[in-house]
């Protein structure tokens, strides 16, 4: 398990399930009040699902922020059936709790339930507190079950930012092995960190809000493999408009069950993949057509589910040989249909002198420059 730290004081429980009402309860007296995390409540960060009055993240980047004026603050998670399984550490869900900013819970989801004291001081302060799930989607997920405060005013929705910002990747954009800078390693949630990713932090530099829609190993054509044979199963477009895809779930409730609103529409779509489809394409010219074609078909349905978003395609932090691919897939995407609103945009390959993460992925250093280059892009091209 991960440290668990808390602004003014350092508690980290594990408790009981409770029966909850709907919004609001006020207990004890006018001061301590029982919250669920709905939109009245809270500001969902990603794509979340609000049932059984909870709120349910998978993607990584996740969550939900609020306000209040107050002198404490706790928060009940709860864990999928991933977390109540022994010896499960390199799959339980690792998420963060920031009050202002500073990051005073980073822990791993390996309960059915644990409620965490985030905030607490003698004197009434405001507060702004995000949670955010830090691993990706496909090993496990968690529901922010209900928040606890002691303040006269209670609990308000984060504000949202003006823009927002819809990033598709595989595990470059979840932040893969990133707190594990030794490339002989091998995956683990407990090293996986989407703060730290380029897509997290090109968001932070705009001041814009995220949506992640991400999956290790997952690409347009084809998943990774390591035998040359097609993995048709594990890729982005058959989850794209579900609310993600995981092996946790709450009962019955599967991410690749429920279907994305798409209610807020993103100001811009990023997709950076392909470095998945490359293990299967090598250097074989059909392969890499193929790879071309089911991109276009997929640059179809994200203009579907977002009709006025530029769309921006990236690739080549862990290699650049599909990139003439991309080009021609949007190339061909334009022709075809006349919608000029779709772009390239070519990342850097990996420095070597700048280490390695997890499986040879990027570390903390090569993302913040994919995240620098990202975000002048975008000033740029876009005029934000």
């Amino acid at each position: 398990m991960r440290a668990c730290k808390a602004v003014a004081t350092a508690v980290c429980l594990a408790v009981s399930c409770t029966g909850l009402l709907a919004g609001c309860r006020t207990e004890e007296n006018d001061m301590h009040k029982t919250y669920t995390p709905s939109e009245e409540a809270v500001l969902p960060l990603g794509r979340t699902y609000y049932a059984d009055d909870m709120r349910w993240c998978a993607y990584s980047g996740t969550g939900a922020a609020f306000t209040f004026t107050g002198t404490k603050a706790e928060i009940t998670i709860a864990g999928d059936q991933i977390a109540e399984a022994p010896d499960n550490q390199a799959n339980y869900a690792r998420i963060a709790v920031y009050v202002n900013e500073e990051r005073v819970v980073d822990d791993q989801i390996d309960q059915p339930e644990k409620t965490y004291t985030v905030f607490q001081s003698d004197a009434a302060q405001e507060v702004t507190v995000r949670i955010v799930k830090l691993s990706e989607c496909a090993m496990s997920t968690i529901a922010i079950k209900r928040i606890t405060v002691d303040s006269q005013e209670g609990i308000h929705p984060a504000q949202p930012q003006s823009r927002l910002i819809e990033f598709v990747g595989d595990s470059i954009t979840c932040g893969y092995g990133v707190d594990d800078e030794a490339a002989e390693h091998h995956f683990s949630t407990a090293t996986e960190d989407v703060t730290k990713a380029y897509a997290y932090r090109t968001a932070q530099t705009l001041e814009a809000d995220y949506s992640m829609v991400s999956i290790s190993g997952y690409g347009i054509l084809s998943g990774y493999t390591d035998s040359g044979k097609l993995q048709p199963h594990q890729i982005v477009p058959r989850y794209y408009p579900k609310l993600g895809f995981s092996n946790g779930s709450f009962g019955d409730k599967k991410p690749a069950s429920i279907k994305w609103d798409f209610a807020r529409q993103p100001d811009l779509v990023v997709i950076n993949l392909g470095t998945n489809d490359d293990s299967y394409c090598q250097t074989d010219a059909q392969r890499q057509a193929d790879f071309a074609a089911a991109y276009v078909e997929f640059l179809k349905t994200v203009r579907e589910k977002n009709p006025d978003a530029p769309i921006l395609c990236t690739l080549g932090i862990m290699g650049d040989r599909l990139y003439p691919s991309v080009e021609a897939a949007v190339a061909a995407y334009s022709k075809e249909t006349g919608d000029s609103n779709v772009s390239c945009m070519k990342f850097d390959v990996q420095n070597q002198a700048d280490g390695y993460a997890a499986d040879w992925h990027p570390t903390a250093k090569t993302h913040e420059k994919a995240a620098a280059r990202l975000a002048e892009e975008i000033r740029s091209r876009y005029g934000w």
